[in-house]
Protein backbone atom coordinates (compact mmCIF):
# COMPACT_ATOMS: atom_id res chain seq x y z
CA UNK A 1 0.00 0.00 0.00
CA UNK A 2 1.05 3.59 -0.55
CA UNK A 3 -0.35 6.71 1.14
CA UNK A 4 -0.22 10.29 -0.03
CA UNK A 5 -2.00 13.60 0.36
CA UNK A 6 -2.78 14.62 -3.21
CA UNK A 7 -4.36 17.37 -5.21
CA UNK A 8 -7.55 16.45 -7.04
CA UNK A 9 -5.58 16.50 -10.30
CA UNK A 10 -3.03 14.02 -8.92
CA UNK A 11 -5.77 11.71 -7.64
CA UNK A 12 -7.53 11.91 -11.00
CA UNK A 13 -4.35 10.76 -12.72
CA UNK A 14 -4.05 7.70 -10.45
CA UNK A 15 -7.71 6.81 -11.09
CA UNK A 16 -7.28 7.13 -14.84
CA UNK A 17 -4.18 4.90 -14.59
CA UNK A 18 -6.43 2.13 -13.22
CA UNK A 19 -5.12 2.12 -9.64
CA UNK A 20 -7.17 0.58 -6.82
CA UNK A 21 -7.73 3.41 -4.36
CA UNK A 22 -9.40 4.39 -1.09
CA UNK A 23 -9.86 8.16 -0.96
CA UNK A 24 -10.89 10.57 1.82
CA UNK A 25 -11.74 14.21 1.20
CA UNK A 26 -14.42 16.86 1.20
CA UNK A 27 -17.65 16.26 -0.70
CA UNK A 28 -16.61 18.90 -3.24
CA UNK A 29 -13.21 17.31 -3.87
CA UNK A 30 -14.55 13.75 -4.15
CA UNK A 31 -17.37 14.84 -6.44
CA UNK A 32 -14.86 16.10 -8.99
CA UNK A 33 -13.10 12.73 -9.42
CA UNK A 34 -13.71 10.46 -12.46
CA UNK A 35 -15.04 6.92 -12.44
CA UNK A 36 -12.63 4.12 -11.62
CA UNK A 37 -11.64 1.43 -9.17
CA UNK A 38 -12.03 3.46 -6.02
CA UNK A 39 -14.30 4.21 -3.09
CA UNK A 40 -14.34 7.40 -1.07
CA UNK A 41 -15.66 8.92 2.11
CA UNK A 42 -15.99 12.47 3.34
CA UNK A 43 -13.53 13.90 5.85
CA UNK A 44 -11.65 17.18 6.06
CA UNK A 45 -9.40 16.25 8.98
CA UNK A 46 -6.18 14.38 8.29
CA UNK A 47 -2.98 13.26 9.97
CA UNK A 48 -0.22 13.70 7.41
CA UNK A 49 3.56 13.23 7.41
CA UNK A 50 3.91 16.84 8.54
CA UNK A 51 1.18 16.63 11.18
CA UNK A 52 -2.56 17.01 11.57
CA UNK A 53 -4.33 19.39 9.22
CA UNK A 54 -7.77 20.49 8.10
CA UNK A 55 -8.07 20.49 4.31
CA UNK A 56 -11.15 20.90 2.12
CA UNK A 57 -9.28 21.06 -1.21
CA UNK A 58 -6.93 18.07 -1.31
CA UNK A 59 -7.61 14.38 -0.80
CA UNK A 60 -5.91 11.58 1.13
CA UNK A 61 -5.26 8.60 -1.14
CA UNK A 62 -4.28 5.04 -0.26
CA UNK A 63 -3.26 2.97 -3.27
CA UNK A 64 -3.52 -0.81 -2.83
CA UNK A 65 -0.70 -1.71 -5.19
CA UNK A 66 -0.89 -5.46 -4.51
CA UNK A 67 -4.56 -5.75 -5.53
CA UNK A 68 -5.08 -8.32 -8.28
CA UNK A 69 -8.70 -7.22 -8.65
CA UNK A 70 -11.23 -5.06 -6.81
CA UNK A 71 -14.94 -4.37 -6.90
CA UNK A 72 -16.81 -1.52 -5.17
CA UNK A 73 -20.25 -2.54 -3.88
CA UNK A 74 -22.89 -0.52 -2.00
CA UNK A 75 -24.99 -2.38 0.58
CA UNK A 76 -27.99 -0.77 2.26
CA UNK A 77 -31.37 -1.54 3.74
CA UNK A 78 -32.15 -5.24 3.72
CA UNK A 79 -28.91 -5.93 1.80
CA UNK A 80 -26.68 -4.64 4.61
CA UNK A 81 -26.26 -8.00 6.43
CA UNK A 82 -24.97 -9.52 3.17
CA UNK A 83 -21.96 -7.18 2.96
CA UNK A 84 -19.57 -10.11 3.33
CA UNK A 85 -21.02 -11.99 0.39
CA UNK A 86 -19.06 -10.16 -2.33
CA UNK A 87 -15.60 -11.00 -1.01
CA UNK A 88 -12.79 -12.75 -2.81
CA UNK A 89 -11.50 -16.05 -1.39
CA UNK A 90 -8.18 -14.44 -0.45
CA UNK A 91 -8.94 -10.83 0.18
CA UNK A 92 -9.54 -7.74 2.23
CA UNK A 93 -12.64 -5.58 2.45
CA UNK A 94 -12.58 -1.83 3.10
CA UNK A 95 -15.85 -0.41 4.45
CA UNK A 96 -17.03 3.23 4.64
CA UNK A 97 -20.35 4.25 6.25
CA UNK A 98 -21.75 7.79 6.60
CA UNK A 99 -22.06 9.05 10.17
CA UNK A 100 -25.59 9.43 11.56
CA UNK A 101 -27.07 7.28 8.77
CA UNK A 102 -29.41 4.30 9.16
CA UNK A 103 -26.56 2.04 8.04
CA UNK A 104 -24.32 3.48 10.78
CA UNK A 105 -26.86 2.57 13.45
CA UNK A 106 -27.66 -0.85 11.98
CA UNK A 107 -24.02 -1.85 11.59
CA UNK A 108 -23.12 -0.61 15.06
CA UNK A 109 -25.90 -2.54 16.79
CA UNK A 110 -26.24 -5.69 14.66
CA UNK A 111 -23.01 -5.89 12.65
CA UNK A 112 -21.44 -8.58 14.82
CA UNK A 113 -24.34 -10.84 13.85
CA UNK A 114 -23.78 -10.51 10.08
CA UNK A 115 -22.88 -13.87 8.50
CA UNK A 116 -19.13 -14.41 8.10
CA UNK A 117 -18.21 -10.98 9.45
CA UNK A 118 -15.11 -12.21 11.30
CA UNK A 119 -13.95 -14.70 8.65
CA UNK A 120 -11.85 -12.20 6.68
CA UNK A 121 -10.30 -8.80 7.53
CA UNK A 122 -12.82 -5.95 7.41
CA UNK A 123 -11.42 -2.46 8.01
CA UNK A 124 -12.74 1.03 7.47
CA UNK A 125 -14.34 4.05 9.06
CA UNK A 126 -17.39 6.20 9.60
CA UNK A 127 -17.23 9.17 7.25
CA UNK A 128 -17.63 12.67 8.61
CA UNK A 129 -17.75 16.40 7.88
CA UNK A 130 -16.23 19.60 9.21
CA UNK A 131 -17.52 20.06 12.75
CA UNK A 132 -18.72 23.57 11.87
CA UNK A 133 -21.11 21.94 9.35
CA UNK A 134 -22.88 19.65 11.82
CA UNK A 135 -26.63 19.88 11.27
CA UNK A 136 -26.24 21.52 7.86
CA UNK A 137 -24.31 18.92 5.83
CA UNK A 138 -24.51 15.13 5.83
CA UNK A 139 -21.47 12.82 5.58
CA UNK A 140 -21.21 10.89 2.30
CA UNK A 141 -19.69 7.81 0.70
CA UNK A 142 -18.72 7.52 -2.97
CA UNK A 143 -18.95 4.62 -5.41
CA UNK A 144 -16.10 5.40 -7.77
CA UNK A 145 -17.06 2.65 -10.21
CA UNK A 146 -20.48 4.17 -10.85
CA UNK A 147 -19.66 7.79 -10.12
CA UNK A 148 -22.35 7.94 -7.43
CA UNK A 149 -22.56 9.67 -4.05
CA UNK A 150 -24.66 8.32 -1.17
CA UNK A 151 -25.61 9.58 2.28
CA UNK A 152 -26.70 6.15 3.51
CA UNK A 153 -25.45 2.59 3.10
CA UNK A 154 -22.17 0.74 3.56
CA UNK A 155 -19.73 1.32 0.69
CA UNK A 156 -17.32 -1.59 0.39
CA UNK A 157 -14.25 -2.20 -1.71
CA UNK A 158 -13.64 -5.93 -1.94
CA UNK A 159 -9.98 -6.48 -2.82
CA UNK A 160 -8.43 -9.66 -4.23
CA UNK A 161 -4.96 -10.29 -2.81
CA UNK A 162 -2.17 -12.31 -4.44
CA UNK A 163 -1.70 -15.91 -3.32
CA UNK A 164 0.60 -15.98 -0.30
CA UNK A 165 -0.34 -12.49 0.92
CA UNK A 166 -2.75 -11.73 3.71
CA UNK A 167 -4.13 -8.61 5.38
CA UNK A 168 -3.01 -7.96 8.96
CA UNK A 169 -5.47 -5.83 10.94
CA UNK A 170 -4.53 -4.06 14.15
CA UNK A 171 -6.13 -1.69 16.68
CA UNK A 172 -4.28 0.93 18.71
CA UNK A 173 -6.29 1.96 21.75
CA UNK A 174 -4.74 4.31 24.29
CA UNK A 175 -7.49 3.74 26.83
CA UNK A 176 -7.69 1.22 29.65
CA UNK A 177 -10.62 0.87 32.03
CA UNK A 178 -10.09 2.31 35.48
CA UNK A 179 -10.89 -0.86 37.42
CA UNK A 180 -11.09 1.12 40.66
CA UNK A 181 -13.95 3.18 39.21
CA UNK A 182 -17.64 2.33 39.39
CA UNK A 183 -19.09 -0.60 37.44
CA UNK A 184 -21.65 0.65 34.92
CA UNK A 185 -24.23 -1.41 33.01
CA UNK A 186 -27.18 -0.51 30.81
CA UNK A 187 -30.63 -2.03 30.44
CA UNK A 188 -30.85 -1.49 26.69
CA UNK A 189 -28.51 -1.54 23.71
CA UNK A 190 -28.36 1.81 21.92
CA UNK A 191 -26.67 5.12 21.16
CA UNK A 192 -28.18 6.81 24.20
CA UNK A 193 -29.18 6.22 27.81
CA UNK A 194 -31.20 8.13 30.37
CA UNK A 195 -30.50 5.69 33.17
CA UNK A 196 -27.75 3.23 34.06
CA UNK A 197 -26.97 0.74 36.79
CA UNK A 198 -23.96 1.96 38.77
CA UNK A 199 -22.63 -0.65 41.18
CA UNK A 200 -26.05 -2.29 41.00
CA UNK A 201 -28.06 0.87 41.70
CA UNK A 202 -30.15 2.61 39.03
CA UNK A 203 -29.19 6.26 38.51
CA UNK A 204 -29.99 9.16 36.20
CA UNK A 205 -26.87 8.76 34.08
CA UNK A 206 -26.47 12.40 33.03
CA UNK A 207 -26.85 13.57 36.63
CA UNK A 208 -24.36 10.92 37.77
CA UNK A 209 -21.72 12.10 35.29
CA UNK A 210 -22.17 15.72 36.35
CA UNK A 211 -22.20 15.00 40.09
CA UNK A 212 -19.08 12.84 39.86
CA UNK A 213 -17.28 15.40 37.67
CA UNK A 214 -16.51 12.72 35.07
CA UNK A 215 -14.20 13.86 32.27
CA UNK A 216 -16.24 12.74 29.24
CA UNK A 217 -13.19 13.04 27.00
CA UNK A 218 -12.39 9.63 28.48
CA UNK A 219 -14.74 6.97 27.06
CA UNK A 220 -16.53 4.07 28.64
CA UNK A 221 -14.46 0.90 28.16
CA UNK A 222 -15.59 -2.73 28.16
CA UNK A 223 -13.63 -5.95 27.79
CA UNK A 224 -14.82 -7.88 24.72
CA UNK A 225 -13.06 -11.26 24.91
CA UNK A 226 -9.77 -9.59 25.81
CA UNK A 227 -10.12 -6.59 23.50
CA UNK A 228 -10.74 -3.22 25.12
CA UNK A 229 -13.58 -1.52 23.23
CA UNK A 230 -14.44 2.15 23.78
CA UNK A 231 -17.80 3.92 23.71
CA UNK A 232 -17.26 7.67 23.44
CA UNK A 233 -19.52 10.33 24.89
CA UNK A 234 -21.24 12.62 22.38
CA UNK A 235 -23.38 14.78 24.66
CA UNK A 236 -24.64 14.96 28.24
CA UNK A 237 -28.05 16.60 28.54
CA UNK A 238 -29.90 16.70 31.89
CA UNK A 239 -33.25 16.49 30.09
CA UNK A 240 -32.51 14.23 27.11
CA UNK A 241 -29.92 11.99 28.76
CA UNK A 242 -26.53 10.85 27.50
CA UNK A 243 -25.74 10.17 23.83
CA UNK A 244 -22.79 8.14 22.52
CA UNK A 245 -20.82 7.77 19.28
CA UNK A 246 -21.21 3.99 19.44
CA UNK A 247 -23.87 1.88 21.13
CA UNK A 248 -23.62 0.64 24.68
CA UNK A 249 -24.50 -3.04 24.92
CA UNK A 250 -27.18 -4.33 27.27
CA UNK A 251 -25.68 -6.22 30.22
CA UNK A 252 -22.05 -5.41 29.34
CA UNK A 253 -19.94 -4.05 32.21
CA UNK A 254 -18.24 -0.70 31.54
CA UNK A 255 -15.77 1.45 33.43
CA UNK A 256 -14.73 5.02 32.77
CA UNK A 257 -11.29 4.98 31.13
CA UNK A 258 -8.14 6.19 32.81
CA UNK A 259 -6.63 9.38 31.39
CA UNK A 260 -4.04 8.33 28.75
CA UNK A 261 -1.71 11.31 29.15
CA UNK A 262 -0.50 13.24 26.12
CA UNK A 263 -2.23 11.81 23.03
CA UNK A 264 0.40 12.66 20.44
CA UNK A 265 3.28 11.41 22.57
CA UNK A 266 1.43 8.20 23.49
CA UNK A 267 0.51 7.42 19.89
CA UNK A 268 4.06 8.06 18.73
CA UNK A 269 5.42 5.76 21.43
CA UNK A 270 3.01 2.90 20.72
CA UNK A 271 2.61 3.10 16.95
CA UNK A 272 5.20 0.72 15.55
CA UNK A 273 5.68 -0.22 11.89
CA UNK A 274 5.85 1.58 8.57
CA UNK A 275 2.81 3.82 8.72
CA UNK A 276 3.47 5.16 5.23
CA UNK A 277 2.55 1.76 3.77
CA UNK A 278 -0.46 0.87 5.91
CA UNK A 279 -4.05 1.98 5.50
CA UNK A 280 -5.04 3.64 8.76
CA UNK A 281 -7.54 6.02 10.31
CA UNK A 282 -7.66 7.84 13.64
CA UNK A 283 -10.69 9.02 15.58
CA UNK A 284 -11.76 12.66 15.30
CA UNK A 285 -12.01 12.76 19.11
CA UNK A 286 -8.35 11.80 19.43
CA UNK A 287 -7.60 14.52 16.88
CA UNK A 288 -9.52 17.16 18.85
CA UNK A 289 -8.81 16.15 22.46
CA UNK A 290 -5.18 15.41 21.65
CA UNK A 291 -4.81 18.72 19.79
CA UNK A 292 -3.21 16.84 16.90
CA UNK A 293 -3.33 19.78 14.51
CA UNK A 294 0.29 20.08 13.30
CA UNK A 295 1.31 17.08 15.45
CA UNK A 296 2.37 13.67 14.12
CA UNK A 297 1.39 10.27 15.52
CA UNK A 298 4.31 7.92 15.05
CA UNK A 299 4.42 8.13 11.25
CA UNK A 300 0.89 6.82 10.72
CA UNK A 301 -1.12 8.94 8.32
CA UNK A 302 -4.76 8.94 7.26
CA UNK A 303 -8.13 10.58 7.79
CA UNK A 304 -9.54 11.53 11.17
CA UNK A 305 -12.94 9.85 11.25
CA UNK A 306 -16.25 9.78 13.11
CA UNK A 307 -15.74 6.11 14.04
CA UNK A 308 -13.36 3.32 13.16
CA UNK A 309 -14.19 -0.17 11.96
CA UNK A 310 -12.12 -3.27 12.66
CA UNK A 311 -14.81 -5.90 12.07
CA UNK A 312 -17.05 -3.89 14.44
CA UNK A 313 -17.57 -0.21 15.18
CA UNK A 314 -14.98 1.36 17.48
CA UNK A 315 -14.40 4.80 19.03
CA UNK A 316 -11.31 6.78 20.02
CA UNK A 317 -8.93 4.29 18.44
CA UNK A 318 -6.53 4.10 15.53
CA UNK A 319 -7.18 1.19 13.17
CA UNK A 320 -4.60 0.07 10.63
CA UNK A 321 -4.16 -2.72 8.10
CA UNK A 322 -1.15 -3.81 6.11
CA UNK A 323 -0.30 -6.63 3.71
CA UNK A 324 2.35 -9.22 4.37
CA UNK A 325 3.40 -12.72 3.43
CA UNK A 326 1.17 -15.37 4.98
CA UNK A 327 4.12 -17.02 6.74
CA UNK A 328 5.16 -13.71 8.31
CA UNK A 329 1.61 -13.09 9.50
CA UNK A 330 1.50 -16.51 11.15
CA UNK A 331 4.81 -15.92 12.94
CA UNK A 332 3.70 -12.46 14.11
Amino acid sequence: MKNAMMSVAEARARIEAGAVLVIAGSEEALSSLPKGRWIGGTSVYFVTETGGRTDRENVFVTEIEAAEDARPVLYRGEDLPSLTMGRYDNGLSIILIPAFSKAHEAFAIRGAEFPGLFDQPLMGWITGIHLDDLGDVTPKVFDGAKGEMHEDGAMLLHVKLPAGEVADLDILNLFEPDMSADEITFGETGFGAKTAMVNGQEVDFAAYLVEKGIDTRCPLVANFAGAMVNVSFQAVDPAAGVSFYAPVIEGMTYHIASTPGDYASEFAARAQGDGTRELSCNCILNYIYGELESKTTGGFTGPATFGEIAYMLLNQTMVRVNLRAAEAAQVA
